[in-house]
This record gives structure tokens, sequence and C-alpha cells, in this order.
């Protein structure tokens, strides 16, 4: 049996069903506290999530002195304390950045002592970052060629230790030395991947167990078909189909757009592909997306129902797990109970 069967009959710990979409929070450590987004994640899972996993961060989209409250917490200590305070959802990060922060060799270390601690629950989703968090810890941010390059020798040691093999390369940007793994999980660890475009999707699809994309409705499915062609040229099945949205609801839509708005830098292909490091130039970049765009991609509603029908669009993409990010400030422990008392029950139904 391959890596990517024996992992996917368990890929997400609550999923009861073959073929069944899983549902997950993405909970942002930008904009809430480690102990605001550990309630968070118990509510998550109390309200029926699949999945909850948090965003890696260094820095926040946004400057502070110019916009809403920022934080951000280590996510890979948070993930360990959310793990223990939850009992049985899949849990990991959304997405932590292997191409320059993190030794791929450690990175593997985290995942695998992740899943040893929680069996059956965590995983791993990875990708090329933005220079907002990686050239604050003095690392040259390089053209999209190289973070491609960097990605993808990165993610060969964390998938190789992974599999328990004793992995020694000598690369152009990491290196390993009879590097192994003295604890390794029962279950591998599943590794996703982040990508926007075709070749970072086809890096997945040779050494991912999973495509991690936005749900834009024109790029998505680009991303998706490279990946599926990908898998096919390698001889893979196609893993898991990761489709990440965001969402926040309020008492009305009105408070649920003005709660959110600094989150608008997400959306902006500038954050990810350039050499730029001040959140407030990100900040500034974001605010530069019209609010026509920015609810076009992001579900701002007090009503259920418009979660729903726009999660069913996601869905009919081809999503095998659909993820939202709670960017609702105004209210977010009410978003996830909106989710838990209406959204789900209704996707699920």
């Amino acid at each position: 049996m391959g890596i990517v069967e024996s992992v996917k009959a368990v890929m997400w710990a609550r999923q009861r069903q073959p073929g069944d979409v899983a549902y997950g929070v993405a909970l942002g450590h930008e904009r809430f506290g480690p102990r605001e987004l550990l309630d968070q994640a118990v509510a998550a899972e109390n309200a029926g999530f699949d999945i909850v996993c948090c965003s890696d961060h260094l820095a926040p989209w946004w400057e502070p002195a110019k916009g809403p409250p920022a934080h951000c917490a280590n996510a890979w200590v948070w993930l360990g304390a959310a793990a223990e305070a939850t009992s049985a959802v899949s849990i990991g990060p959304a997405v932590s950045a292997i191409a320059h922060r993190y030794n791929p060799v450690v990175m593997a270390q985290q995942a695998a002592t992740l899943e040893l601690m929680n069996p059956g629950r965590a995983f791993l989703a990875v990708g090329s970052g933005e220079a907002m968090n990686e050239v604050p810890a003095g690392l040259r941010w390089p053209s999209p060629a190289e973070q491609l390059a960097r990605t993808e020798e990165a993610l060969s040691i964390i998938t190789g230790l992974l599999d328990g093999e004793t992995v020694n390369r000598q690369g152009r940007f990491f290196s390993a030395t009879d590097a192994r793994l003295y604890d390794v999980p029962p279950r591998r660890v599943p590794v996703y991947m982040s990508a926007f475009g075709p070749q970072a999707a086809a890096i997945a699809g040779r050494l991912a167990d999973g495509v991690w994309t936005l749900a834009h409705p024109v790029k998505a499915p680009r991303v998706i078909a490279a990946y599926r062609r990908a898998c096919q040229e390698a001889g893979r099945e196609p893993g898991e189909i990761i489709l990440q949205g965001i969402a926040a609801a309020a008492e009305d839509d009105d408070l649920a757009l003005e709660s959110s708005r600094e989150w608008k830098a997400t959306l902006a292909d500038e954050s990810y592909a350039e050499d730029i490091s001040d959140p407030a130039q990100v900040g500034e970049i974001g605010e530069g997306i019209p609010d026509r765009k920015y609810k076009m991609m992001a579900i701002l509603s007090a009503d259920a129902a418009t979660h729903v029908r726009r999660l069913k669009t996601m869905r009919a993409m081809g999503a095998t797990a659909v993820v939202v990010m709670n960017v609702s400030a105004a209210d977010p422990m009410g978003t996830l109970r909106m989710y838990g008392e209406h959204v789900l029950p209704e996707l699920r139904s």
C-alpha cells in the first residue's frame, strides 16, 4: 500500500464516512491572543468542526498602530495546548512556511511529536511563506522561482523523515546528515502543501498528500487541475483538496464587514510573492482592495443561510475539505456557535 493510500483512510480524525467532505476552522493568531484562541478551539470542536488549525505568523497583515489590535503568538506552542484542550478534532498549522524560517528536520520532528501526543489527529500543512514573516527573522526574500525550489527541497526532507527514512541530503538550500526521527508515529502524519499556482500545485502532486489553496473561483480550479495532473504523472492517487475561505458573522452584515476589513491583505498577490515585509505596507495594500472584491471572496453575513450557500459553492469546486478562517472581531465565538447550530448541520444534511 502506498503512502497516500495508507494515510488517506484516517486523514481527518472526525470524518465518519468515505467521501464525506470535512469542515474546518482556521484561527487567526494575528488578531487574537493565544488564550482567546484556545477558547475558540474548544468552541470549534463543540460546534462540530472536523478540523481546527491556526495561522503560523511572525507578523500580522496590518500595522496595529494604524488599525485594529494585533497579536502573533507561536503557532507550534499553541498547537500543543490546543490539542490538549480538545479531544477529537484534527489539528495542525495552516500553514507553516518551510522555505526559510523553519529547518525541515525540526519541522518533521514537531509534526511527529504532535501526532505522538495526539494519535490520529495531527497534520502538517506547509507553504513558501510571506516576506513579512521571514525577512524580520534575518532572511533574504528570494524570487518566486527560488521560493518554490526551497519549498520542494524542504518538503522532500520532511516527507522522507515522516516516512521513517534516514535522510542524507546536501541541497542548494537545506542539508541533512544521517537525519532520522527516533520517535516515528505509527500513523504517518499527512502533509499538505499550500499552492496558489500550477507550479506549486505540481510539487504538491509529486510530494504531498494533498493541496491547500484559497477558494478563488478562477484560480482554484486551475490549481486543482494542475495538482491532479501532477499526481497522475507521478503515478500517485490524488489526496486531499482543501479549499480555504474567510468567514465572519456579527449582529448584521455591515458589522461583519467592518470587524474584519484588516484581512483584505490576505487576498492580495503582492502579500505572498513580493519583498514586502512591513506590516504597515501590507495593510495599505489590503486597504486598496475594494469592499466589493472582499465580499466576493469572504463570507461576511449575519445570515447562516448565506454561509451555507457560499460553502456549498466552495464544496462544488471539488473540495474534499473546506476550511473557513474565522475573522470576526465583533463576535468570533458567536460565529462558531452559528456554524455549530445552523451551518454545519445543514451542510451535512
